[in-house]
């Protein structure tokens, strides 16, 4: 028997009100064939509902006898086509997925070591907590864990008191990384869309010391900077600093960069290897620019913005990527993981959206936090992409304080993941 999902989400300023219309929903469902016997549910709140997540949970518990359950809090969360940001708001989903398949785990029941694992894990879901220290080589232990490497997530995120980036997995935490990892047998696709445009050429950092990238080529990284961004001439650094403030920098392990990456950056859009980071400071003395990440000597490097619509092109591209990779011919399949070396595309030709949504059981997309409707230009537009392209298959997430794709911690980017039918 296939495994089936259901999805529900609300909005309302009482948290019990809430999860009740997003309850009765599920019930819904469930009368018309979907889940008979829930085994694994999700479970996302905005940041207005953070304090009331125990509360929520044991309803959810209450609601659904013997499910393990997985989630986080987020400024906004989304569901099929629609996001919240600003408002108390939830989103549930439910799958009937035999359980010898999946394990949850978290700080009070980690995931063992690779070798030491009677489960098999193949892949994982990972929520993890923003302010946990060293939390880059964290994901990357826990990548190893997993027989493929590839994790999919996000770090939880709250404008609210310190401490409401709340987790949760079979029970409310704070710090650490928690989620669900998965078998071989679970078929998955995952695909990362970045959310910037190089604006100048990549190139290799040849000088570094921690977070400063010294040369760039052989040349000072500060010089190269106000280059690519046309300030060459300007005598004063403080009348750049508007443009100097909206400027990031991709950056991404040259040994690792594969061709259809490379050929990506040379088209003007970069691809899944990239991390894209924050300039936080420049050294004029030095002639060096100051990145939120450690740089090292050999990593490839391009200074970029932020660009709505490279961001929606690149969102549509992974939508028919992941389409292709459900298309009727090639079913059944392992489990597929990581960046398509297909190249982009304007629109999705292989399937209708209709065929696609047959193919996908269930999807979690986690956005950053500076995406969504605001950065898309209308609400839930971020959402209505995803929608069309997939159609109206159950999916929830939320927009996250730094996206987990692969091994690396990425920010300004969607990861998109879609469960096969």
């Amino acid at each position: 028997m296939p495994t089936t999902f259901a999805q529900a989400h609300a909005a309302h300023a009482q948290p019990r009100a809430a999860f009740a219309a997003a309850a009765a929903q599920i019930d819904d469902q469930r009368a018309r064939g979907k889940v008979a016997q829930p085994t694994l549910g999700w479970l996302y709140l905005t940041d207005l509902f953070a304090d009331q997540a125990p509360a929520l949970l044991a309803l959810a518990r209450e609601r659904w006898p013997g499910v393990a359950w997985v989630g986080a809090v987020g400024v906004g969360i989304c569901a099929s086509g629609v996001e919240y940001f600003g408002e108390g708001a939830l989103a549930l989903m439910l799958t009937d997925m035999p359980r010898k398949h999946f394990r949850v785990f978290s700080g009070a029941q980690p995931l063992p070591a690779a070798a030491a694992q009677d489960f098999g894990a193949q892949t994982a879901l990972v929520h993890a907590d923003p302010a946990t220290p060293e939390l880059g080589e964290l994901i990357g232990e826990m990548s190893e864990r997993v027989a493929s490497g590839y994790l999919f997530g996000g770090l939880a995120s709250s404008l609210r008191a310190p401490g409401t980036a709340l987790l949760i997995a079979d029970g409310v935490w704070a710090g650490g990384l928690s989620g669900v990892a998965f078998d071989a047998q679970v078929p998955i696709v995952s695909r990362v869309t970045q959310g910037s445009q190089p604006i100048g050429p990549q190139r290799t950092v040849t000088a570094a010391q921690g977070p400063l990238v010294l040369e760039l080529g052989g040349k000072p990284a500060l010089d190269l900077l106000l280059n690519d961004l046309g300030l060459e001439d300007t005598p004063d650094l403080r009348a750049a600093l508007p443009r100097l403030r909206g400027t990031l920098v991709g950056l991404s392990d040259g040994q690792t960069a594969s061709p259809a990456a490379i050929a990506a950056r040379r088209a003007h859009a970069f691809g899944a290897d990239v991390r894209v980071r924050h300039i936080v400071g420049l050294d004029p003395a030095r002639r060096a620019v100051a990145i939120a990440d450690r740089a090292e000597v050999g990593q490839q490097l391009a200074f970029s913005r932020r660009d709505a619509e490279a961001a929606r092109r690149d969102l549509v591209r992974i939508c028919a990527e992941i389409r292709d990779e459900l298309s009727p011919e090639e079913l059944p399949f392992a489990t597929a993981v990581g960046a398509s070396a297909r190249a982009a595309r304007a629109e999705p030709a292989a399937m209708t959206s209709r065929g696609a949504s047959e193919a996908i059981a269930g999807a979690i997309y986690v956005s950053c936090a500076g995406r969504g409707g605001p950065h898309f230009g209308a609400p839930s537009a971020e959402l209505a992409i995803v929608h069309r392209a997939l159609g109206d298959v159950p999916l929830v997430g939320f927009f996250a304080a730094g996206e987990i794709g692969h091994c690396h911690l990425y920010g300004y980017t969607g990861v998109l993941t879609v469960f096969a039918a």
